[in-house]
C-alpha cells in the first residue's frame, strides 16, 4: 500500500506506457463464459491463493466466468490498469487507498474484503525487552518503509505515542535487523517472521497491528463504480466464486492452486506456501471476526467507521471525507461458502 495519488490524465499516460504482467487464465472451453481480468497487487503467493484456487478447480468456470489473473509486481501498477479498464477487478491492499481515492474523485469502490485482518506486523528480537507491542515505544531503531511511516505509523503516534525519532529507513532487507538485536522492523506476518526463523535460526517476537487496533480490511476486491452499476450480475458471480475459492484453498485440496502459484512465481517454494497458509490460519487473517458468521469477504459499516475515525485522528484522511463512497456492501455478507469451512 502506498499513499501515492494520481489524476485520470496521469493514469492514462502511465498505463499507455505499458506494464509487465504474468497471466493465468481459465481452462479451455471458456468461449461462452463472461471474460474477467483480475489483477493482484504483487507476485503470486499463498496470500493470493483463493483466487488461483478458483481458476484451478473450475469454480470460476462453473460460475460462467473466464477469469484471467494478471499478476502484479514491482513493474506493474494494477490500480492504473483498473482505472483505465485494462482490469475489471483488482486486489487492493487496505482501506487507506480507497479512502484517498474518494478524496481524489477517482471512481473506484471496494466490494469485498478477503482478509479480515491486514497481515502487517512489527518484528523484534526475543529477550530484548520487546515482549509486548507497546514495549516497542522504547525501540530507537524501528525500521519502517516510507509507506509505513505515512500510514500505520501515523496511527501508532496518534494512538500510542510513538515518536518520529524512533524511525529508521526500511529497505526490505532483513540484514540490518539481524545485525542489531535492539532493533525492530516491519513485515508481513505470513512472510518475514518465517523467513527470519528459517534463515537466522530464531523465532522473533511478532506483533500484528490488527490485533492492536489497526482494524482495516485487507486484500480487498476493488472495481470501478461503472462496473458495479453496469455488470452487477458478473460482479456477484465473481465475488461469490472468489469466496468459494478461498474456502477451498484454506480448507480443501489446494495442490493445483499452489502449482499455478509456483508457475507464476518460481521463487515461491512449497515450504513458503505451507507457512503462509499456516500463519493465515494461526492469526485469523481470513477466518475471523464478521467472516465467521457472514462468510469470507465480509465487511460492515461499523468496522469501516472505526478505521476511518482512526485515520482521521492520525491525520491520514480529512474528517469531512465521505468515506462511505469507498465501499459497497451489496455483494458480501451472504454466508457464501460457510458450509465449506472446517474447524
Amino acid at each position: 500500500m502506498t499513499r501515492t495519488t494520481f489524476t485520470r490524465r496521469s493514469a492514462l499516460a502511465l498505463a499507455a506506457a505499458g506494464v509487465s504482467t504474468f497471466t493465468i487464465g481459465s481452462r479451455a472451453g471458456a468461449q461462452a463464459r463472461d471474460k474477467v481480468r483480475f489483477g493482484t497487487n504483487w507476485l503470486a503467493q499463498a496470500e493470493h491463493g483463493g483466487f488461483y484456487q478458483a481458476v484451478a478447480d473450475g469454480t470460476y468456470a462453473r460460475a460462467g466466468l473466464d477469469v484471467e489473473i494478471v499478476m502484479g509486481g514491482p513493474q506493474t501498477n494494477g490500480r492504473l490498469m483498473l482505472l483505465t479498464s485494462r482490469l475489471d477487478y483488482y486486489m487492493g491492499g487496505n482501506m487507506i487507498q480507497p479512502f484517498l481515492a474518494v478524496k481524489e474523485n477517482i471512481p473506484t469502490v471496494v466490494i469485498a474484503s478477503i482478509f479480515q485482518k491486514e497481515p502487517q506486523c512489527l518484528i523484534a528480537h526475543p529477550g530484548q525487552g520487546y515482549d509486548r507491542f507497546l514495549d516497542l515505544k522504547n525501540c530507537n531503531n524501528l525500521m519502517l518503509s516510507k509507506e509505513g511511516q505515512a500510514s500505520y505509523f501515523q496511527w501508532m503516534k496518534a494512538e500510542f505515542g510513538f515518536r518520529d525519532e524512533q524511525v529508521r529507513p526500511y529497505t526490505f532487507n532483513a540484514a540490518p535487523f539481524l545485525a542489531d538485536k535492539k532493533s525492530a522492523m516491519q513485515g508481513y506476518v505470513t512472510s518475514e517472521p518465517y523467513a527470519i526463523e528459517k534463515e537466522a535460526g530464531f523465532k522473533p517476537n511478532v506483533f500484528l497491528l490488527a490485533d492492536n487496533g489497526f482494524d482495516t480490511y485487507s486484500t480487498m476486491i476493488e472495481t470501478r463504480t461503472e462496473v458495479v452499476s453496469g455488470k452487477a450480475d458478473i460482479t456477484q458471480r465473481f465475488v461469490d466464486a472468489s469466496i468459494t475459492g478461498w474456502y477451498n484453498y484454506m480448507h480443501g485440496d489446494n495442490a493445483a492452486a499452489n502449482a499455478l502459484i509456483k508457475r507464476a512465481n518460481p521463487d515461491m517454494t512449497d515450504d513458503k506456501i505451507a507457512a503462509g497458509i499456516r500463519l493465515m490460519k494461526e492469526y485469523g487473517i481470513v477466518d475471523s471476526g464478521d467472516s465467521l458468521k457472514s462468510g469470507i469477504g465480509a465487511m460492515t459499516d461499523a468496522q469501516m467507521k472505526s478505521f476511518f475515525d482512526k485515520m482521521v485522528k492520525a491525520g491520514v484522511v480529512p474528517a469531512d471525507l465521505d468515506y462511505r463512497k469507498s465501499y459497497n456492501l451489496a455483494f458480501v455478507n451472504k454466508g457464501v461458502g460457510l458450509n465449506l469451512r472446517k474447524g
